[in-house]
This record gives C-alpha cells, sequence and structure tokens, in this order.
C-alpha cells in the first residue's frame, strides 16, 4: 500500500536529521494517514479511503465528501477517488 493520500495526493517528503554537531543523515517525512469510512450524501453509500488528517478537515470544512470531489482537481486524485467523483456527477446529474 503506497503512502499516498487519495484525495490530496501528498506523499513522503525528504529531509535531513540534524544533530547538535551539524551532522546531517537524510530522513523522510511520511504524511499522518488514516483509514476513514466517508459517507456520500449522492449515493447514498459510503467509502473506506486511505486520506491524510489535513484531508479529512478539508472534507469537513467543505461540507463532505461530494462538495470535496467537486472542488478537488483530478490530477491529485487516486484512481479510486476518481471513479467515485464521477459516480457522483452522474447521481447529480440524474437528479
Amino acid at each position: 500500500m503506497s503512502r499516498r493520500c487519495e484525495l490530496t495526493g501528498k506523499g513522503p517528503m525528504v529531509g535531513n536529521n540534524v544533530s547538535h554537531a551539524k551532522n546531517r543523515t537524510k530522513r523522510r517525512f511520511l504524511p499522518n494517514l488514516n483509514d476513514v469510512t466517508l459517507m456520500s450524501d449522492a449515493l447514498g453509500r459510503s467509502f473506506k479511503l486511505r486520506i491524510s488528517s489535513a484531508a479529512l478537515r478539508t472534507v469537513d470544512h467543505r461540507g463532505g465528501l461530494d462538495a470535496f470531489l467537486a472542488k478537488a482537481s483530478d490530477g491529485d486524485l487516486s484512481t479510486n477517488a476518481l471513479k467515485i467523483k464521477k459516480d457522483i456527477a452522474k447521481a447529480q446529474a440524474a437528479a
């Protein structure tokens, strides 16, 4: 399983551990990923996603999964999230 957020595309970054003597060694900064279940109002079902804590706060701020995916760019989303976005768009167009 990759260490990448399915909604924002946030992934690992690289940097240095710096000791008191200024010795530098490589390290990785991993995103804070959580397995969550989000409910779609348009489809009436829930989806399991692996997203970062920042993405979870943004989903809540924008008013749910449907509103977040409507504004999200397709380049940041995973293939699973893109499929959910297209299904939600179809359901909203039919309603």
